[in-house]
């Protein structure tokens, strides 16, 4: 969780042209994060509750939203933030930036800048794993506003008829871009949508790590005994806006003071020694220190690699 917090506030910072997190020679070059960046800041005991339990071998799909998720995955940070960069040894060679981040080398099958798009990835992994006789399992996160997107519903009812090896995460954070999600979702929500198509799970607080950990666990136990589909609903909430551009003025500073009270970096130091707690935050600073300057210093793309890993649609073949 610290790892994340302290990728998404350098990142966030170099989006909005600082550079303070660079230094002087950074600062010379001018160097930036490119394109959009939505942070994950505050919903990091989702990513790393969960993907505490996953092995190497298995796989996950994410959202627009998922540096957290690719970090907690395995992740290199130092590839990641040059992909942001858009250098040419970032995770995707400079061409996918913020939203479609991937790193097969981790099962991480990339971040998906369409809503609810990655269900219907994860499905299709899964499938993929149950026709290979392999053992893996797939990670699938979605925000609360994917439950409203067709994909939802025939990536779980697939997932259900073929008793597929998927863990279903929606990520709460009780906001769909710039609209409360309770006020366009009916009925009783997620969990209960899930088990209306015949996948059971669990509701949890998404800010308590210790407890996405425990119902994760019990979940991915079910999946992996061949128990089909389950469902895992983590409440918790964005406190950024929804770009790093984006002040959130439309919401309710009650609410977002509230929130903050239940920070998941704040609960879970809570039950460490002050002592562990300082060596984690400072180790994961330097390690983000240490990816920022290898940013800033990575190489740009060549301008014929442009040309490679495009689809020509007129022959249906991969140029490169």
């Amino acid at each position: 969780m610290a790892r994340i917090r302290a990728f998404e506030n350098a990142a966030e910072e170099a989006s909005r042209g600082g550079v303070s997190a660079f230094g002087a020679a950074a600062a010379a070059a001018e160097v930036r994060v490119r394109g959009p960046l939505h942070l994950s800041t505050g919903q990091e005991a989702v990513a790393a509750g969960v993907c505490a339990n996953l092995a190497p071998t298995d796989l996950l799909t994410s959202t627009h939203r998922g540096h957290g998720h690719s970090i907690a995955k395995g992740a290199s940070l130092e590839r990641m933030m040059c992909e942001l960069f858009g250098r040419a040894n970032g995770t995707n060679r400079g061409k996918g930036g913020s939203m479609h981040i991937a790193d097969f080398s981790v099962g991480m099958l990339g971040a998906n800048g369409v809503v609810a798009a990655g269900i219907a990835i994860a499905v299709g992994a899964a499938h993929a794993l149950r026709l290979r006789g392999e053992r893996a399992v797939v990670a699938c996160f979605f925000g609360d506003g994917a439950v409203n997107r067709g994909p939802f519903l025939e990536g779980l009812n697939w997932a259900a008829i073929h008793r597929l090896p998927v863990l279903f995460v929606c990520e709460d954070n009780r906001w769909s871009a710039t609209t409360p999600t309770a006020a366009m979702t009916a009925g009783e929500g997620a969990l209960a949508r899930a088990r209306g198509i015949g996948v059971d799970g669990l509701a949890v607080d998404g800010n308590d790590v210790f407890a996405v950990d425990a119902a994760a666990a019990a979940l991915l136990s079910e999946v992996r005994a061949g128990g089909g589909p389950r469902f895992l609903h983590a409440v918790t909430y964005r406190i950024k806006g929804h770009v790093s551009v984006d002040a959130a003025a439309y919401r309710d500073g009650k609410e977002v003071a509230r929130a903050l009270e239940n920070d998941p970096l704040a609960l879970a130091a809570a039950r460490l020694g002050e002592t562990e707690v300082r060596r984690i935050l400072d180790e994961a600073q330097a390690e983000v220190q240490r990816a920022l300057q290898v940013a800033a210093a990575a190489p740009w793309p060549d301008r014929a690699s442009a040309y490679a890993d495009v689809q020509d649609t007129g022959a249906g073949r991969w140029l490169g």
